[in-house]
């Protein structure tokens, strides 16, 4: 996934906004780091594409309102089993 790293942070963008993904998702899937993952989102994107940054921040802050939810139902099916 080395390159460009203007190409990358778009194609990353893309990609979350179409799946509505997670940091943690998106570099399992392309096999990157999450800090990186996050610094193109967060930091390169803002320089080059600033329509798709602002759509990728709607989503990501949508994902950490969500978080405690996310969290709660996975200790609930880790835990399912055991009583």
């Amino acid at each position: 996934m080395k390159g460009n790293m203007e190409e990358r942070a778009c194609e990353l963008a893309n990609y979350i906004i179409e799946n509505k993904s997670t940091v943690r998702a998106v570099a399992k899937q392309f096999g990157i780091s999450k800090s990186t993952v996050h610094k193109d989102l967060s930091e390169r994107l803002k320089l080059y594409n600033r329509s798709l940054y602002e759509q990728v921040k709607a989503v990501l802050e949508e994902n950490k309102a969500e978080r405690h939810l996310r969290g709660g139902q996975a200790t609930r099916r880790k835990y399912r089993g055991y009583s």
